[in-house]
Formats: structure tokens, C-alpha cells, sequence
């Protein structure tokens, strides 16, 4: 997914739509024309690029282990991967809440039977599938102590109801770790709308509610940022 620089597409005709969204013909081909606050939406990666999420070079460029280690989870703890994909990140988490639990959720279910396989093969029971949609996760209200969003967050086709449905889910004083690549840094490998600025992120996280807790920098190319449910 490396960098490139955009070609834009259609006629530049806007229209203007209500909660923070504006279609644009004029859009990079990279996008699917829906803007959030200014941010074009990314296209979904589809599950033929699973092997992608499986890269060897993830460990050091994106160091999984230490992203998890960094969430700060309890033993029992109830977590959701959200934008799961193959359980890269599901698996590792699942061996921090022994007595919690996973829900790997996708929109895909071609991602969510590799899950499925991969739990059969490891005997995992606190790993859980959830078929999403593109407006919601589909999990129980007031259920999660803890979501994390790896390079997912910027492809979510409708943002503002997707994160509607992640603020139902979490209980009160729940977290939503974000890991985006850095948008304000241009020599980050990665295309540009697949990358977030933390600015960008707040902007949009606390439309939805939550609200800005801390963001760590121990990651070579990525924000982590972290998010709160505020209790009433």
C-alpha cells in the first residue's frame, strides 16, 4: 500500500448531506467520494488481500505484540477487534483476557471464517464472530470494556452511525483504542487516505461522544490513540 499521489475522478459536482458527510464526483480513485468532516473515505479492503494482514513484516513495523500490551487489559476484561480481519491482533488480545473475552468483528464474513478456523485450530473459547455491517457492530449495549480499531477506522463507510453503535456497546468509562498511520507525516509509506491525523481523529471520535484521553507514540508509523465513554 505504498504512497501515491491522488488522480481525481468525476466532474467535481458536490452535494451537501446532513451529519458531517458531503458527496463529492470529484474524489481520489482511492476513496469511495463520502467525505466525514472533510476526510475522504478509503475503500474497504476486500478478504482477497487477507495474506496482506498476515505480512511478515508486521512484526516490526507495526509491533502487534506491544500494541496489545499497550491497551492495558484486565484478565477479565470483554474486547472488541473491530475491522478484525484475519484475527491478526483478536488472537493476541484473547491471550491477555483468559477469563474475558474476544468478539472479532468484520463486515466480511470471508475474514470471519478465517477466524473461525484459526480458533478451531488453536481450541480457543473466548474468541468470538460477529458479522457487522457498515452502520453497525452489532454487539450487546453496555458490554465492552475495551475496543481496539487497527488501520480499519478510515475504510468505515458510515463513520458517525458506526461509532453511534460502538458508544452503545461500551459500558460506561469504556475505552476505543485507535492505531491509524499518522497523516501529518508524509514520509509514511502508505497512501494518503489510508492514513488519519490525530486532529482529524478527535474531530470525528468526539462528534461521536467520546472523548480524548491520550495519544502514544511508540509505534514507527502509527498513532495510538485512545478514547473514552465518559460515565454519566
Amino acid at each position: 500500500m505504498l504512497y501515491t499521489n491522488p488522480v481525481w475522478i468525476g466532474l467535481g459536482a458536490q452535494t451537501q448531506e446532513t451529519s458531517g458527510y458531503e458527496q463529492r464526483s470529484r474524489h481520489d480513485p482511492d476513496g469511495i467520494g463520502r467525505f466525514y468532516f472533510g476526510r475522504e473515505i478509503a475503500r474497504v479492503m476486500g478478504h482477497e488481500g487477507a495474506g496482506w494482514l498476515e505480512r511478515p513484516d508486521r512484526e516490526e513495523s507495526e509491533m502487534p505484540d506491544e500494541v496489545v500490551a499497550q491497551m492495558e487489559l484486565r484478565p477479565t476484561d470483554t474486547v472488541a477487534d473491530i475491522g478484525a480481519g484475519t484475527g491478526y491482533f483478536t488472537f493476541r488480545i484473547s491471550r491477555r483476557v483468559p477469563q474475558g473475552k474476544v468478539y472479532a468483528v468484520d463486515i466480511q464474513p470471508e475474514m470471519l471464517a478465517i477466524v473461525a478456523e484459526r480458533r478451531k485450530q488453536l481450541g480457543l473459547n473466548n474468541v468470538l464472530t460477529v458479522l457487522g455491517t457498515d452502520r453497525d457492530v452489532r454487539l450487546p449495549d453496555d458490554s465492552i470494556d475495551a475496543v481496539l480499531m487497527v488501520d480499519a477506522y478510515h475504510e468505515f463507510a458510515w463513520p458517525r452511525e458506526m461509532m453511534a453503535s460502538i458508544h452503545r456497546s461500551l459500558r460506561p468509562g469504556g475505552r476505543v483504542i485507535l492505531v491509524e498511520y499518522r497523516g501529518e507525516d508524509p514520509a509514511v509509506p502508505i497512501k494518503r487516505l489510508h492514513k488519519m491525523t490525530v486532529a482529524q481523529a478527535r474531530r470525528e471520535l468526539e462528534a461521536a461522544g467520546f472523548a480524548w484521553k491520550q495519544t502514544k507514540s511508540f509505534l514507527p508509523y502509527q498513532h495510538f490513540i485512545v478514547f473514552v465513554k465518559e460515565k454519566k
